[in-house]
């Protein structure tokens, strides 16, 4: 399904754990470092591609994979939230307190440190019946950039698996939702720019909009 690009693995000569050539181990960098460039597209892009293929061979149908894809992002929003907030300036480091703080440090933070920018767009829902339902819009995620989907399994988004994360990240604050990728963007030969675009629906549990509404009267 996934495209794994090509190139030679390092052999290691004893099995375990590889350590660098300095003698240090990861857990001697500081949690609050700066640089997020660490890992290459290719590496990513071999990595996500297996875990999809994993995904893949415990389910059935594009329904079931995309839940399975969801299930393997969330534990890391979960402690992704508690990364980003520890570097952040000691005066600045709280957590977010209403749904608005919330979703725009997902659109900034947390998709600044994934994918080095921001997300392209947050909107709420227009329909009055459903005021706990947001959008993050993503024009080109890039987790289906190194994706081919068959055309049987058209409907699939893999971007499922960034939705997991952002499912976390809003457990982890406190703001449980559920999160689900739709793909919006319509095929190229059609004209449309962002063929890949994709909407991030962040459904809240209805306790937190009665948060939010008691918050709003006090």
């Amino acid at each position: 399904m996934a495209s794994i690009p090509t190139g030679k693995t390092p052999v290691k000569d004893q099995p375990g754990l590889r350590y660098p050539s300095n003698g240090k181990t990861i857990y001697h960098r500081p949690l609050n470092r700066t640089r997020t460039s660490e890992l290459s597209q290719a590496s990513f892009a071999y990595l996500f591609s297996e875990m999809i293929s994993y995904a893949q061979r415990q389910v059935r149908d594009i329904q079931d994979l995309e839940k399975k894809l969801n299930l393997q992002g969330h534990p890391i929003g979960l402690k992704l939230l508690d990364l980003l907030l520890y570097r952040e300036p000691a005066r600045t480091q709280t957590r977010p307190l209403t749904v608005i703080t919330l979703l725009h440090f997902i659109k900034i933070n947390v998709w600044q440190h994934l994918f080095g920018r921001q997300a392209d767009r947050l909107e709420r829902s227009s329909n009055p019946d459903t005021p706990d339902e947001y959008m993050i819009i993503d024009n080109e995620p890039l987790v289906n950039q190194y994706v081919s989907v068959p055309r049987e399994m058209s409907q699939l988004n893999c971007a499922a698996f960034v939705a997991g994360v952002v499912e976390g990240v809003c457990d982890g604050a406190g703001f449980p939702a559920r999160v689900t990728a739709h793909s919006v963007g319509k095929a190229a030969e059609e004209g449309e720019m962002w063929p890949g675009k994709t909407v991030f629906l962040v459904k809240f549990e209805a306790l937190v909009l009665e948060r939010e509404s008691y918050m709003g009267k006090t």
